[in-house]
This record gives structure tokens, C-alpha cells and sequence, in this order.
């Protein structure tokens, strides 16, 4: 029997061969191949695991060695396949190869591990059919289809599969669909609760169906974050390829990494956030915000405050919707196809063009807005001003007020058209794409070519206006993009020429 294991690499997996060769001399474990701190120290969790088990341990020396030699191992979830390794000679005659994750407790428990559902991706590309993992692990595993998979909870529990060939249990059932999955209900801000704002409302409404970028500016206390908390309500639940997606990267950094993500994230970064934190990497290159808030929304409150090279550095995932991270060991692409929504003041002090006076000078205002570089802006979509509102109407009761039911039909069956016409939404087209999907009518074209030489477009913008376009077209179940749509995709960008 070939035992073997899969430890991280980003999103993905490297396939590690476990052998064992025992032979005479000082009873002892020693492991060869790279191992970190945390594998060397397994021999110790193994044999304890053994012992109070009741299962009997090889006094001989043993030699475990973790192939390929000249990468590093650094996973607590090697422990099970080591434990296997040591008594597979007991399950002569078998040629199978078996893969097994899990981190032993000293009584002999077998504990979840970080990543499984890259390990299992993984696992079934190189052609593994049977998979040993923890009980604990078992809700992720189900999302994983064409794969033989077999759930234990101790060392005892899984010798006993082994020797019996695997007929003593039955494989864990699959997930068929996303409907067999149970989601909480939601927590997040309606959009009945925020009086007014009907101008921003549409514009997230809009941002949230295509998965565009939008940034809202206006003075504090307006209610922008509100308007970002809202926007999650609004989305759909995951597919099940996102739930895949997004529950694997968020079980490579979160302390319950054996939780499923159905819902679309909401990363909110304080904006003291390091660098590293927001774009990933750091000693082990785990992923950073912009990649949690996969197939969700990255919130970023007071965005000009956030520092010049967190702002910089959004440039790559928000036009391609990913990230590399680049270290001196190694490099690593993690997803980051997000929706940005970023608010910020007119100026520093937060009051240029209310009712209350600014007190920041013009330099100050300058020096502020020169935080968000034009490349950056360029790569929002929609840019949105947020007005106050009169206090008196603060306490009215809402008025035909939408709730966020009655919006995400609208949103689900707009991005239904979208995914039936090209397999994306409207924010993920190519240029090439775009040309062929956006079904522009001539007369809108005309308008379309005009302001944009008004307006100072440039290439990026123009395609980006009419991406926006397009998803005013769809939540208007139009096939062709009318003058109203272009229009309407106009008024949200900036007035600024030089953007």
C-alpha cells in the first residue's frame, strides 16, 4: 500500500509519498525530507497516539521519509499518514494508493487540518480515489464529487479501515447541489432601513450585479458605510464552484478553517492595515483581504487613509481578479475576483460643500485626493456622490422603500442573463468579450463615442462605462444596449477630465 498526502501551496497542492523502513537498532522514530519543527515533533504526538490507542509500537528504528526531499514539510496534517506508514506492513497484498490528512491528538484522536479542499482538488487531478481525513473535515470533503472519501476519529478507527480494505464503512455522501446546504439566516443591513439615498441605492444595486467596482464620496455621516454594509444583502448565495473557492482560501488563514462559506464575504480592513494584510504573503504567503473577499465584497472605509502602497498595490486583482505573491521562496497567485467598494470624504476634515464650514486648506484638499492615483480611480466603475439628509426625515417611517428581497430577485435574475449569454458577469469580459456581447444600438454608440472624447475617457474608462452599461441593460431584461443605458453608465464617472 502507497500511503501519501498533499500539503499546501497557495490554493493548490504538492503530493508528498510517506515510506517508512524499519530495521534493527535503538528503538527510535527518525524523519528525513525537510521536515519543519512542527513535523519533526509528530514522532512524539505518534507514538503517545499509539499507546493510548492500545495499538502496540514497532520497538525497532524507524525511519520515516517524507518525499520529495528538497521541499520543505511543513504541516501538522502529515501526522495520520506517518502513523499509516508505520504499520503498513500489516496490509500486505494491497497496491492501492491511499491518501490521508490529519493532525494526531495524544489520545490517539485524529484532528481537522487547514486547506482540505485544496488538498482534495488536488488529490483527484493526480488520480487518488481513496482519501482519509478527519470527521472534522468531513462538511468541506462533501463538496468535493468523483472521490472516495472516508471520515475518522481516531488512530484505532482508522487502522481498522485499513485492514479491513475499506468495507467495514461506507464513503461520505456527496453534495449534489447548493440546496442541500444550510444557510444562516442574514444578519446584514436592509435596504429598507436607509432613508433617501435613492441616487446611491441604484449605483450599488447596479455595482452589484455586474460585480463592479464603485466608490461613494460625500461627507461623514451620510450613510456610505451603511450603503456598503447593504450591498451583501443584496447578492446571491454562492454557486457551489464559489463555495469551493472561497470556503478553501478562508480555511488557509481562519480558526475555523472547517467551516463552508455560502454566503458572499464582506472583508472591512481597518484602514492601519499593513500592506502585507491586505494583499497576503508574510512568512508562510497566506492570503491577504483582497483574496478572503473572493466572490464577495472588499469594504474599504476611508480608502484615501489607507497608505499610498496598500492603494497602489489593488492595481493587479482589480483588473485581472487575482493577486501574486512574490517572496523570496516561492511565488504564489491566490483569486481575488472582488468587488471593491471604497468611500472617502470631499477633503480632509469631511465638510467641504455642506452645511458646516471646511476648515482644510487647498493644499490640504489636494494632497488628499492625490492619495487615489488616477490609474486606481480609473479602475472603479462607478463613482458616487452621498448628500445628507434633512434630519427631519431621519425618523419618517420609509416610504416605498425596497427592501433587499425585492432587490436580489432583480440582481439574480439580471446576473441569470448574464451567465446564459457568456458564462461570466459583465465586470469579467475581455475586451474581445465585450465586443462580441455588449449589443450596442447604433444610435447609442453615436452618444457613447461623443462624451467619451468630452469627457476624456480613456481606453480602460470607455470599456469599463460600457460594461456598466451593459448591466443597466440586463437589470432592464434589454438584449441591446439602448441611449438610456449609456446614459445612465455615464453619470457615474468622475467629472474630474484629468481621470
Amino acid at each position: 500500500m502507497e500511503i501519501v498526502s498533499i500539503i499546501d501551496h497557495g490554493t493548490n497542492g504538492i503530493l508528498i509519498t510517506v515510506e517508512c523502513h524499519a530495521s534493527r537498532g535503538l528503538p527510535g522514530v527518525v524523519i528525513v525530507g525537510l521536515a519543519s519543527k512542527a513535523v519533526d515533533e509528530s514522532k512524539e504526538r505518534i507514538r503517545a497516539a499509539y499507546q493510548n490507542s492500545g495499538i502496540p509500537f514497532p520497538k525497532k528504528r524507524l525511519i520515516l521519509n517524507l518525499a520529495p526531499a528538497d521541499i520543505i514539510k511543513n504541516s501538522s496534517g502529515l501526522d495520520l499518514p506517518m502513523a499509516i506508514a508505520i504499520c503498513a506492513d500489516a496490509f500486505k497484498g494491497s497496491s492501492e494508493r491511499v491518501c490521508c490528512f490529519g493532525e494526531l491528538g495524544l489520545d490517539g484522536a485524529v484532528k481537522p487540518v487547514r486547506g482540505i479542499l485544496g488538498k482534495l482538488s488536488h488529490a483527484k487531478k493526480l488520480g487518488v480515489t481513496k482519501v482519509i481525513l478527519p470527521a472534522a473535515n468531513a462538511l468541506q470533503a462533501q463538496l468535493i464529487q468523483d472521490l472516495e472519501i472516508y471520515s475518522v476519529s481516531n488512530l484505532s478507527e482508522t487502522i481498522e479501515l485499513l485492514s479491513t480494505e475499506f468495507r467495514s464503512r461506507q464513503p461520505i455522501k456527496q453534495l449534489g447541489s447548493t440546496e442541500q446546504l444550510k444557510v444562516d439566516g442574514h444578519s446584514e443591513v436592509d435596504f429598507s432601513e436607509i432613508i433617501g439615498q435613492n441616487i446611491p441605492k441604484r449605483a450599488i444595486e447596479i455595482a452589484v450585479t455586474g460585480r463592479h467596482n464603485i466608490l461613494l464620496s460625500g461627507p461623514p455621516g451620510t450613510g456610505k458605510s451603511m450603503l456598503a454594509s447593504a450591498a451583501i444583502s443584496i447578492m446571491p448565495n454562492l454557486t457551489m464552484g464559489e463555495i469551493i473557492e472561497s470556503t478553501q482560501i478562508h480555511s488557509l488563514v481562519s480558526s475555523n478553517y472547517e467551516e463552508l462559506v455560502v454566503r458572499p464575504p464582506l472583508r472591512q480592513p481597518h484602514h492601519s492595515a499593513s500592506n502585507v494584510s491586505i494583499i497576503g504573503g508574510g512568512s508562510d504567503t497566506k492570503p491577504g483581504e483582497i483574496s478572503l473577499a473572493h466572490n464577495g465584497v472588499l469594504f474599504m472605509d476611508e480608502f484615501p487613509e489607507f497608505s499610498r502602497a496598500t492603494i497602489e498595490s489593488l492595481r493587479q486583482p482589480l483588473e485581472e481578479g487575482k493577486i501574486t505573491v512574490a517572496r523570496a521562496k516561492q511565488v504564489i497567485t491566490y483569486p481575488a475576483s472582488s468587488m471593491l467598494i471604497a468611500t472617502q470624504n470631499p477633503c480632509p476634515c469631511g465638510f467641504l460643500g455642506s452645511q458646516r464650514e471646511c476648515i482644510c486648506s487647498q493644499n490640504d484638499i489636494l494632497r488628499y485626493h492625490k492619495k487615489i492615483s488616477g490609474p486606481i480611480l480609473d479602475r472603479i466603475d462607478l463613482h458616487v456622490t452621498v448628500d445628507s439628509i434633512e434630519h427631519t426625515k431621519l425618523l419618517d417611517k420609509a416610504k416605498n422603500t425596497e427592501q433587499s428581497s425585492v432587490i436580489l430577485q432583480r440582481v439574480t435574475q439580471a446576473r441569470s442573463r448574464q451567465i446564459n449569454r457568456q458564462g461570466k458577469l459583465n465586470s469579467q469580459l475581455g475586451s474581445k468579450e465585450l465586443k462580441e456581447y455588449s449589443l450596442l444600438d447604433p444610435s447609442a454608440k453615436n452618444l457613447f463615442d461623443t462624451a467619451a472624447e468630452k469627457l476624456y475617457l480613456s481606453s480602460r474608462s470607455y470599456l469599463r462605462t460600457l460594461k456598466v452599461a451593459r448591466t443597466i441593460a440586463d437589470l432592464d431584461n434589454s438584449e441591446k444596449i439602448l441611449i438610456a443605458h449609456i446614459s445612465e453608465a455615464l453619470q457615474y464617472r468622475p467629472v474630474n477630465p484629468h481621470v
